[in-house]
């Protein structure tokens, strides 16, 4: 797996509505900056979440994991570094970190996805096609 494959870097404004009373970045928001992170990954990629759905693939979040280091604050820019932690098999996960515009690290985590079935309702190994974009 090349290490292009393995990783991406989004970045973007916290907006207000992200914030607490105190112009903190709300603790749940994190969660929010993981996806997008990784929904990029996806998209560079070749592929999408609305795609995978249509082939019959889901991706639920079966673990969530954040280390807050330091707070992200109202219209900081930030950016969200995506990794992929190893080649997917039936689960794929991910490591995040989260650095503000000085370059500071304030929050790290990891997320671990099955891939589903939507017609059986069941866990479903990796689609090739997915696994053949990850040999380039």
């Amino acid at each position: 797996m090349s290490n292009a494959a393995k990783s991406d870097e989004i970045q973007f404004r916290v907006r207000y509505g992200e914030t607490d009373q105190m112009g903190i970045v709300y603790h749940g928001n994190y969660a929010q900056y993981f996806e997008m992170g990784r929904t990029e990954w996806l998209r560079k990629m070749g592929f999408s979440y609305k795609q995978m759905e249509a082939d019959g693939i889901m991706l639920p979040v079966i673990s969530l994991s954040l280390n807050y280091k330091k707070s992200a604050r109202y219209d900081d820019l930030i950016k969200v570094r995506t990794y992929l932690v190893k080649k997917p098999t039936a689960k794929i996960e991910f490591d995040y970190e989260i650095l503000n515009e000085n370059g500071e690290l304030l929050t790290t985590g990891n997320s671990v996805l099955v891939f589903m079935d939507i017609h059986k309702n069941r866990p479903t190994r990796c689609p090739d096609y997915i696994l053949d974009k990850l040999q380039i």
